[in-house]
């Protein structure tokens, strides 16, 4: 079954692919069939990923999946929340490729963050990852799949892998940054890993994929 992912980020992609793998599902990203990204005007995770799934799966014609995620600090009432991957702005430069601005738009954001958070006591945040898929665009029936991952905000970046937050990002119960995890260990302990359980038992059950 081929299920077309509501981005066009190569990580999240990647992600997804090992996340669902016991599915042996066809995941490839709207990008690749010229589908253009949906607007995402809403203030919730679950609503923003419907829109995008609704959207590709109707440009697909098939079946879709959206992951809405992002990073949600107590000290700041739940910001960045929905506008994490854009929570900085940063300045357009037009011969930049999509992962050199992505990677150029996560160092704004992590920026920003530790200014808002200076001089902060409470430093508990949690990543949320909901997704959402869709048999087709007018599924009355859509999957929905909320993971969350609690940690605290550091001083400063740690480590080198992962993206977005995740250098920010102190996770307690594995004694480091998120960005600082092997990608297998990351893959078992994510917001998007949870999801993505979640996500397959209920393919399982409501789509009946083996």
């Amino acid at each position: 079954m081929r299920l077309v992912l509501a981005s066009n980020n190569a990580k999240k992609l990647a992600e997804l692919q090992v996340l669902l793998a016991p599915l042996a599902l066809e995941i490839v990203t709207q990008g690749s069939l010229g589908i253009a990204e949906a607007d995402e005007p809403h203030h919730t995770f679950i609503e923003n990923a419907l829109v995008k799934a609704r959207h590709a799966a109707s440009e697909a014609r098939g079946a879709a999946i959206a992951d809405d995620s992002g990073l949600c600090v107590n000290a700041l009432g739940g910001a960045p929340g929905v506008i994490s991957a854009h929570f900085a702005t940063i300045d357009d430069v037009h011969a930049e490729d999509r992962e050199a601005r992505r990677a150029r738009q996560d160092a704004a954001n992590n920026r920003l963050l530790l200014e808002r958070l200076a001089g902060a006591g409470d430093r508990r945040a949690r990543f949320v990852s909901t997704l959402v898929a869709l048999r087709s665009a007018d599924d009355p029936e859509p999957l929905v799949a909320v993971g969350r991952w609690e940690g605290e905000i550091l001083p400063a970046p740690r480590g080198d892998g992962g993206f977005g937050y995740d250098p920010l990002m102190f996770i307690p119960e594995l004694g480091c940054a998120a960005a600082e995890l092997a990608p297998a260990v990351k893959n078992a302990h994510s917001h998007r890993a949870r999801s993505a359980q979640q996500m397959l038992a209920l393919m399982r059950e409501a789509w009946h994929l083996a």
